[in-house]
């Protein structure tokens, strides 16, 4: 009996051991993500905490990689006719849906057709504009079967350009790009987006989505890569309170953290040291004028307000260095165009600048003696941005006498409401590159951007310019127009840049496969946590 009983003990005990061992447990990655996202239609969203998700989920025909290089995705190969107008993708035969249907080259014509299609009213469909009948398809010009994206077979996909396009390949990595499964749209319409419902050909599948709570991703055991995916699981937390998310990081409740608050940064730096990333970025945080209102039709009272803005205060003291002054559009940093063009006051001290401003607005009617200048600041609803608007309604009010309010909204409702053209006077808006290229930068302002031509400002000479930009082949005076373009943009400030934009992470020791990226492209198949 008493061995009997000690054998017993012995496999009860080795099975608690195997019971218990890492090897048995779950792989899963907790992130904190800096909202809830808009929807999961890929062509109805516009910001990273949305992308961070799709890319997940979808894989377009390239990818980013761990470091932020652009990568077969997808299509395990493509080649470039001479003239620079024609792409020719190999779909990986081993490229399924989640639910294990091949993925064909017609199920991205599909996709790009329906992200031009008007009726779609897709948020970022200028991305794809570089192919063939894109924008006059978008426009209502044509039919979308004239897009020139072509299905040679069911595992060959031509693409077609309109004119040599030196970034497209970064372009088919967007967000806007990724494709979706013609079946699976097609029988469940809008509800294609729900849990149970959705069909993805990334590393992930949508298991639950808990609107402003959580969403969980798995491993999609049919994606071609499968075997290198180590995590099992993804958990996104949109979380808007940054101090709340801060809080749950401490608590070892999140492995990633997204964009914390820079007043944070000298105690978390002392409290985690290497976990805290200050990751510079190709990024651009601005103010937008309303130019279809008085007084931010008037140049001049713009240009008083841009000169207003103590930006050093704003890097030092509120973003305490985690972010610097800009006085361009462009941020620095894009290799191929050089030194952007700054605003003439960038060069003269903030007390110059200020008097200069004081005359400019006397000149257009505004302040002592004249009209009041009443002014209201539209943010989206996170603690950096309170404090950079609380401190710009302070140097208004104390340079100027202007009578300064505020109004927030959460990330979703903020964009929605200047994509949808509500009025307003002044808004916070920020643009991180979708590719190494200034014409992602400036494209943003010309008349025929609808979606994020938030100040609904136009230039004929801008508009000029950067349409002579895109049919210009010779790489060196492509850049030159577009230098001219930014230097109108700086003079008539429609836009005012203020800060270059870093991204700032909180990433757990436990995360292996981390890598710090100008692009900001962190995708979980490339990462694991060690329990």
């Amino acid at each position: 009996m008493t061995a009997r009983i000690t054998a017993f003990k012995a496999v009860l005990a080795a099975t608690i051991f195997f019971a218990a061992a890492p090897s048995w447990a779950e792989n899963v990655l907790y992130r904190g993500n800096a909202g809830e996202p808009t929807t999961l239609d890929q062509h109805h969203t516009s910001i990273n905490i949305e992308e961070f998700i799709l890319k997940d989920l979808y894989e377009g025909l390239t990818i980013y990689d761990a470091k932020g290089v652009i990568v077969p995705g997808a299509a395990e190969s493509w080649t470039e006719s001479d003239d620079g107008l024609t792409y020719t993708f190999k779909i990986r035969d081993n490229a399924k849906w989640s639910d294990g249907s091949p993925v064909t080259a017609d199920d991205f014509v599909f996709s790009f057709r329906r992200a031009e299609d008007p009726k779609t009213a897709a948020a970022y469909a200028n991305i794809l504009y570089p192919i063939k009948n894109a924008e006059k398809i978008n426009k209502g010009e044509l039919p979308v079967d004239q897009l020139g994206a072509r299905a040679v077979d069911a595992k060959t996909l031509e693409l077609t350009v309109a004119q040599p396009t030196p970034y497209f390949l970064e372009l088919l990595a967007h967000q806007t790009a990724l494709p979706l499964s013609k079946a699976n749209v097609e029988k469940n319409g809008a509800d294609f987006v729900k849990p149970g419902v959705l069909v993805s050909n990334g590393a992930f599948k949508l298991a639950e989505h808990v609107a402003n709570d959580h969403l969980t991703l798995v491993k999609n055991p049919e994606h071609w890569d499968a075997a290198n995916t180590k995590l099992d699981k993804v958990v996104f937390y949109p979380l808007e309170d940054q101090a709340a998310a801060v809080r749950r990081y401490e608590a070892g409740e999140l492995h990633v953290d997204y964009n914390f608050s820079a007043d944070q940064l000298p105690r978390l730096r002392q409290q985690f040291g290497n976990e805290v990333h200050v990751s510079p970025a190709l990024a651009t945080y601005y103010y937008v004028f309303d130019t279809r209102n008085a007084p931010m039709n008037d140049v001049r009272v713009r240009q008083a307000l841009a000169m207003g803005v103590d930006r050093d205060f704003l890097a030092n003291e509120i973003y305490k260095g985690a972010q610097q002054p800009l006085y361009s559009w462009i941020p620095p940093g894009l290799g191929n165009y050089g030194e952007p063009e700054k605003a003439d006051f960038a060069n003269k001290s903030q007390l110059d600048r200020e008097d200069e401003a004081l005359k400019l607005l006397k000149e257009a009617g505004y302040g002592e003696g004249g009209k009041p200048l009443t002014i209201e600041i539209r943010y989206n609803t996170n603690p950096n941005h309170e404090r950079v608007a609380t401190a710009i309604a302070d140097m208004w009010k104390t340079a100027f006498g202007a009578q300064v309010s505020l109004v927030n909204l959460d990330v979703s409702s903020h964009y929605a409401y200047l994509q949808e053209g509500g009025k307003f006077s002044v808004a916070r808006a920020g643009w991180t590159a979708d590719y190494g290229d200034a014409e992602n930068f400036l494209a943003l302002n010309t008349t025929a951007n609808k979606t994020f031509n938030y100040p609904h400002w136009s230039n004929a000479d801008y508009d000029a310019l950067m349409a002579k930009s895109y049919t210009e082949k010779d790489p060196a005076a492509r850049q030159k127009l577009m230098h001219q373009a930014e230097a109108i943009l700086v003079k008539e400030q429609p836009v005012t840049a203020l800060l270059v934009n870093n991204d700032l992470w909180l990433v757990s020791k436990k995360v292996q496969g981390w890598y710090d990226n100008a692009n900001n492209q962190h995708l979980s198949r490339f990462l694991s946590v060690q329990n």
